[in-house]
């Protein structure tokens, strides 16, 4: 499986944060960090940049925001090969909240956005790409839009300077085929262009549409540490590490940080495959009523979770 152009993301702090609106102690975090540098991952993820006038900080854990004071008591200055990435929402950061490279750790913003927003994205990427980052866009949902609609965003990347774009399993109801449709077409409109993923496990494939991806050509993969992510969660690090086979990644530092830090976290939040979860995957709607259900003293009645959302279906 070896492609030296293939890079691993770790999402572990951005995407787990999702579950407890990033209040994550600092050595839960150094202990992230750690094992991606020793296990060779190539980006670690480390959060969001948002606004903090949209988001209250008594609310709001510091990886919501990424301060760069913040950032630097986990990293240092980061003399690794492992580089740091964060997200950023459109409307939920400002231009100005951007410093140049030359004063930040940080080395990649990923741009979020949904098809509508295609045109912010792209002036947000360049905008990053201007003060020195990389820049990806993930374009989410992508389940969601018409092929009409898809091709034009396609259109407007391919004409960018953006150098990544990511194909988003939003709500993890994607299947193989739809992973091959998909990877077709993108890589038909963007040539030159690097392809990633990020998968959901709502149906319990987030790794095997990675697999796929990765036959078809994506070179930026997403993963966290034993899947913490929204919900149903991503594709664990420790079978992406695995399946590589690469000798560049390290499989024991993982297992290390999952054992110490990541499992007893399972104590407090429930990610990962759960019906609630399975069925909103399987009807390709946003996880957030499963993600209630879940936090209801209702959470193993999956027969009444079923029929709330198919209630919702009805003509």
């Amino acid at each position: 499986m070896f492609r030296e152009e293939l890079k691993v993301l770790d999402c572990t702090i951005r995407d787990g944060g999702l579950m407890n609106k990033w209040q994550f102690s600092k050595d839960f975090v150094k202990g992230v960090y750690k094992s991606c540098v020793e296990a060779g991952v190539d980006y670690m993820e480390i959060g969001y940049i948002s606004s903090e006038d949209q988001f209250p900080r008594d609310v709001y854990g510091p990886w919501k925001f990424c301060a760069e004071d913040e950032l630097r008591e986990i990293v240092g200055d980061n003399n690794t090969n492992t580089k740091l990435s964060v997200m950023a929402d459109i409307g939920r950061v400002k231009f100005d909240d951007i410093r140049p490279k030359s004063e930040s750790v940080i080395d990649m913003f990923r741009v979020a956005c949904y098809d509508y927003q295609i045109d912010k994205a792209i002036e947000l990427a360049h905008h990053v790409i201007d003060k020195g980052y990389e820049a990806t866009i993930n374009l989410m949902a992508v389940s969601k839009v018409t092929d009409r609609k898809l091709d034009e965003v396609l259109d407007d990347v391919a004409k960018s300077r953006v150098g990544t774009f990511y194909l988003v399993d939003s709500f993890g109801s994607l299947y193989s085929e739809d992973i091959h449709t998909l990877m077709d077409k993108y890589k038909a409109a963007l040539p030159g262009k690097t392809i990633g993923f990020h998968g959901h496990n709502n149906q319990q494939l987030a790794f095997a549409n990675t697999i796929e991806c990765i036959i078809k050509g994506a070179n930026m993969l997403d993963a966290t540490m034993l899947g913490i992510g929204r919900g149903a969660g991503n594709c664990p690090m420790e079978l992406l590490i695995s399946f590589l086979k690469n000798p560049k990644y390290k499989l024991k530092p993982i297992l290390r940080v999952i054992q110490e830090q990541v499992k007893p976290l399972q104590k407090e939040i429930d990610w990962g495959y759960f019906m609630p979860y399975m069925i909103t995957g399987s009807q390709n709607d946003h996880p957030r009523s499963a993600m209630a259900w879940m936090d209801s003293e209702q959470k193993d009645d999956y027969v009444a979770y079923y029929e709330s959302v198919m209630a919702g279906k009805e003509v």
